[in-house]
């Protein structure tokens, strides 16, 4: 295997893992702002929004790892031809 397309597999690897890492937080992210969204509660505290973003935020860095994994490596081996 070339080492542009390892670093590829590897890229697309570390996305994975981050999505993996962060789909609990994700879904008690979600989960809080539609507590956060109840009709009888106020707009949210900053820890609810805290833990949204903090669940939210490295699954969206893994899906791009992911779907930008080849443009990454490019960039890494841009002068070799």
């Amino acid at each position: 295997m070339k080492p542009k397309q390892l670093t590829n597999v590897l890229t697309k690897l570390i996305g994975l893992t981050m999505c993996a890492h962060s789909f609990v937080p994700a879904i008690g992210a979600f989960i809080a702002l539609w507590k956060v969204s109840q009709p009888h509660r106020d707009f949210g505290t900053t820890f609810e929004w805290s833990y949204f973003l903090l669940g939210v935020i490295p699954f969206v860095i893994g899906i791009a790892f992911i779907l930008f994994s080849r443009q990454t490596t490019d960039v890494l081996f841009k002068d070799e031809a």
